[in-house]
């Protein structure tokens, strides 16, 4: 069965128990996004879910794009991803038995701290965005059809710019996860956008700074989806419930706030009373 192959696949994978499973455990496939994978989150708050159920919990870490494709393909049980539009729309299709909240966070753009463009201190992303583009300033795009890539091109359609004319000179597409891609930024000294959680995990800066933040554009929800078994019979439908129930519950939602890297709370739970 393809969904059992994943395991071998050169994505990045983390198993909730931190080791080697017991021979009758269950294993559910989660497919999620770089950026919930970078930050450490899922190390943290998977094995207390494996505690409390008895279910394993194996990571598939991609892009929210590619994360949705799986969920369609049958290739995973269940999804955590950020790009609201085409989770209401994986819904509609009858990809998703049902959406849910679980938590949010926020982007940030990132850039060298001599700021070329000048948008320091400026608290609106889509003059921010049009000032890059003016000034021909180096801007890394993960480019890679990820929840991040998703917003971070709806904010440029906001600015009317066509960025075809600044391919592959000021407009670089990395084609990669967040944390390689901030990689790329710093190395170029140039600007992106970056979840703030896999930022504040991140150990390369170099040069990078945050340099905008708190642009209402930037807000970044992140929403739990089984997959519809009418779809794919063969999820694993009943765990894939638990584990939506148990993030969205007390005690997931804990879990969630608890987390932190250098005493900096990461994401911040949202869901709704069911």
């Amino acid at each position: 069965m393809v969904k059992r192959i994943i395991a071998g696949l050169t994505l990045a994978l983390s198993l909730a128990v931190g080791g080697a499973l017991p021979s009758q455990a269950q294993v559910l496939t989660l497919a999620s996004t770089t950026s919930t994978e970078n930050s450490g989150l899922f190390g943290d708050i998977l094995p207390r879910f494996t505690k409390d159920t008895g279910i394993a919990v194996r990571v598939v870490a991609v892009g929210t794009g590619a994360a949705l494709n799986l969920g369609r393909q049958g290739d995973a049980d269940v999804l955590l991803v950020h790009s609201r539009p085409d989770e209401d729309r994986f819904v509609a299709d009858g990809y998703g038995s049902y959406r849910r909240d679980v938590m949010y966070n926020d982007f940030v753009i990132v850039g060298p701290k001599s700021d070329p463009a000048g948008i320091k201190g400026t608290h609106d992303a889509v003059a921010a965005l049009a000032a890059i583009a003016r000034t021909g300033s180096t801007f890394v795009s993960r480019g890679d059809d990820s929840g991040t890539h998703k917003a971070e091109r709806r904010l440029w359609a906001m600015t009317g710019i066509d960025l075809s004319s600044g391919s592959g000179t000021w407009y670089k597409e990395a084609g990669a996860g967040m944390g390689a891609t901030l990689n790329t930024t710093s190395g170029l000294n140039a600007y992106t956008l970056t979840d703030r959680g896999t930022w504040l995990s991140f150990q390369n800066r170099g040069d990078l700074e945050i340099v905008l933040e708190g642009s209402p554009p930037l807000f970044n929800p992140y929403g739990v989806i089984p997959v519809n078994p009418a779809k794919h019979p063969h999820m694993q439908f009943e765990d894939a419930e638990k584990f939506a129930n148990w993030l969205t519950g007390p005690q997931g939602q804990a879990a969630i706030a608890g987390f932190k890297v250098n005493g900096q709370q990461l994401f911040f739970p949202n869901a709704k009373p069911r």
